[in-house]
């Protein structure tokens, strides 16, 4: 007779080369990592716990690991080093670029009382201290309706930043316009307004094509432009472009059966700019066509900054 032996199942396993096994390691990584640094910071002394904390919005990652790894005794030439390397004129006795920072907390302050933190600390002092005062700042204390949250919008040059009070306790809260744009902000110590307004407006221009048959002969030509992708100019407090659509269908000849050319003019309210966040503008043109292969050439143009975009796709009918 055999024996029966009871092997406990086993609900999961993975080797040191599965990526769970890898997740997990980094993971645990991550957290030791942090756990150190948080120990560290809290051995430090004042003078040092204040010097971290003003400098959060441009130390660097790496910077910020050697800070607390240091002894007492090189704090002092650590900080000096950091600032010189940000001096844009070393050869002055003044560091413009600590000033301007310091000055700028300072103005976030004076600017941001409204809620429970300090003004340097919102989001909107974060902004203000990283890229500056903006070159428009347009406040609607009921939003975009009469029943709307508070929200603000500032413009530097093009570039829109939207804030929205969530909680009415005048603590504006960022609302991301593109997909650009929380890592454009991020960068902005490292670069001036008119840099961020020119970075931005060459952020990629596209569109989803897509092709529906709706009949024994009939197509759609359907075509998707995200709104985040498309390059306004503000007018009167509205922000207004034109979309220029050229197309064209080849058949398996070669031989042009069909092209349409027409202006798509775009206007909204900049109180309506937080609505279209992640939504598409579609243009739609229906077409007839005896049944066959063809091809498809699609040219959008974006007419207040010239973008253009080209694609090519093949159906059938």
């Amino acid at each position: 007779m055999k024996k029966s032996v009871y092997r406990p199942k086993k609900f999961f396993s993975f080797s040191i080369r599965s990526p769970a096994y890898c997740l997990l390691f980094f993971l645990c990584l991550l957290f030791i990592e942090s756990c150190a640094s948080y120990r560290l910071e809290k051995l430090l002394d004042l003078e040092s716990k204040e010097f971290l904390s003003k400098v959060r919005y441009i130390i660097t990652k790496q910077e910020r690991k050697i800070f607390l790894n240091l002894p007492p005794s090189d704090r002092d030439n650590f900080i000096e080093e950091f600032w010189r390397k940000r001096d844009p004129d070393p050869y002055t006795e003044e560091n413009e670029f600590k000033e301007e920072y310091f000055a700028r907390i300072e103005e976030a302050n004076r600017l941001f009382r409204e809620g429970g933190t300090p003004g340097w600390l919102q989001d909107r002092g974060r902004i203000y201290i990283l890229i500056g005062p903006p070159d428009r700042r347009d406040q609607y204390p009921r939003g975009s309706s009469f029943y709307g949250k508070p929200m603000e919008v500032w413009h530097y040059g093009f570039f829109p930043i939207v804030f929205i009070d969530h909680a009415w306790n005048g603590d504006y809260k960022l609302e991301p316009l593109s997909a650009q744009q929380i890592s454009e902000i991020n960068k902005a110590q490292k670069m001036g307004k008119s840099e961020i307004a020119a970075k931005e407006k060459e952020s990629i221009f596209n569109f989803d094509l897509d092709i529906e048959k709706v009949g024994p002969r009939k197509v759609i030509i359907r075509i998707a432009i995200p709104y985040k992708n498309i390059w306004f100019v503000n007018e009167e407090n509205q922000l207004k472009t034109t979309l220029g659509l050229s197309t064209e269908i080849f058949d398996s000849s070669e031989n042009k059966v069909w092209a349409h050319k027409k202006d798509y003019p775009l206007s909204l309210l900049e109180e309506n700019l937080k609505d279209i966040f992640g939504k598409d503008y579609i243009i739609e043109v229906a077409v007839e066509l005896e049944p066959g292969k063809y091809s498809l050439t699609v040219e959008l143009e974006n007419k207040t900054d010239k973008r253009r975009v080209r694609k090519k796709t093949k159906f059938s009918v």
